[in-house]
């Protein structure tokens, strides 16, 4: 998968540390996949949660972090929308984000 943009992930542990190595260890994993389609994704990623209008939510280190994605499974990119915590997670549109 081609994740088209790294920076959202630097922006986002730049200012919250202790995401840092869990947000390069999911970037490493997704730019090393090839997904053709939702259930490809989630054998790499079971707690991975289709949320409709083509995104994807990622828990990222146990739980403490969300990422929410666009995926196009047809030319293997990856859209980064959001990143945030758990907490801001629950206060957000996640199908309009």
């Amino acid at each position: 998968m081609r994740i088209v943009s790294k920076k959202k992930i630097v922006d986002y542990y730049s200012d919250h540390a202790m995401s840092k190595t869990a947000l390069e260890v999911w970037y490493k994993k997704v730019s090393k996949s090839f997904w053709e389609n939702l259930n490809d994704l989630k054998q790499d990623y079971l707690r991975a949660d289709y949320v409709g209008n083509n995104r994807v939510v990622f828990s990222i280190k146990g739980n403490n972090y969300r990422l929410i994605a666009i995926i196009i499974y047809v030319s293997q990119k990856v859209y980064i929308r959001w990143i945030g915590t758990y907490a801001e997670y629950d206060k957000t549109d996640v199908k309009n984000i």
